[in-house]
């Protein structure tokens, strides 16, 4: 075989590999964390861990699975135009390696347009973009019989090319075990989240596998 042949062989093989690895890979890729890596964990009710102790809360769950320092900042009955004045001064504060955004729920409850809730969104993550600092989506079931996600979420996950968990949260409100009422998880929903988002994380590349 000639140099030339090698060479285009070796060239074809590398690209079948790395058209391999990006469909074994759907989620979008993360930094890889360090153990002195701090998660902020942004967010409502979902994130503040209503419906279970504090311990109980998934950035908590999150904490001890991990080892890593998550910071909970979850404020019941927030809507996302507040999160947004909010966040700002949270992330020059913390300087986290990592944001995790699970917000729109009392928007989607008050029946604000869909518009204005991607908007707000929009602009919490490119607050942390611009700040260099990764983002992870937590998509938010519409309240309703479907318990599916708005749209908005998958949008702008594929926007802005970020790792979104969309599948854990409509489960575990539509099962009366894993919830504290209709709208938020009980401690053992809580921790189902939290073992999701670490698979989310470990499929990112953020954590070892």
């Amino acid at each position: 075989m000639t140099m030339f042949k090698k060479a285009y062989l070796a060239r074809v093989l590398l690209l079948v590999a790395v058209m391999l690895l990006a469909a074994c890979s759907k989620a979008a890729q993360l930094p890889l964390l360090s153990s002195e890596s701090v998660i902020l964990a942004f967010g409502d009710s979902l994130t503040a861990g209503t419906g279970a102790a504090e311990a109980e809360s998934y950035p908590a769950v999150l904490s001890g699975l991990t080892g890593l320092k998550v910071i909970n900042a979850g404020i019941p009955g927030e809507v996302s135009a507040s999160g947004l004045r909010r966040l700002p001064d949270l992330l020059d504060r913390e300087h986290p390696s990592l944001l995790i955004l699970c917000h729109g729920g009392n928007d989607l409850l008050g029946h604000a347009d869909h518009q204005l809730i991607a908007d707000n969104l929009r602009n919490m993550i490119r607050l942390a973009v611009e700040r260099g600092i990764p983002v992870l989506l937590i998509a938010v079931p519409s309240p309703d019989l479907s318990l599916k996600p708005p749209s908005l979420y998958g949008d702008l996950a594929k926007e802005f090319k970020v790792p979104i968990e969309a599948k854990a949260l409509p489960h575990i409100l539509s099962k009366g075990a894993l919830k504290s009422d209709y709208i938020h998880p009980n401690a053992a929903g809580y921790r189902m989240l939290a073992e999701a988002l670490v698979d989310l994380l470990k499929k990112s590349g953020a954590l070892p596998s």
